[in-house]
């Protein structure tokens, strides 16, 4: 099963160090990038990422990057 593509772009998120963030894998949250529960019976889960440090990070939005939760540029080739 594949994920539901939300947006072809990275997700730019501020996180704050030692916080916690559920990152939504299958495309469906409506609070994308993170988790809304919409996932549920469809076979996938969100991806737990801790933050190290207060910055900006950029979450994939395509939900095929292979250095999920992050962005690794995946999106440029669908």
């Amino acid at each position: 099963m594949q994920a539901h593509i939300p947006q072809k772009t990275p997700c730019p998120v501020e996180v704050q160090a030692g916080q916690s963030y559920y990152w939504c894998s299958c495309g469906l949250s409506k609070s994308q990038p993170f988790c809304d529960g919409a996932h549920k019976d469809s076979g996938f889960s969100p991806v737990k990422y801790v933050a190290t440090a207060t910055k900006t990070v950029y979450f994939c939005g395509c939900k095929h990057s292979v250095n999920q939760p992050l962005c690794d540029g995946a999106h440029a080739k669908l």
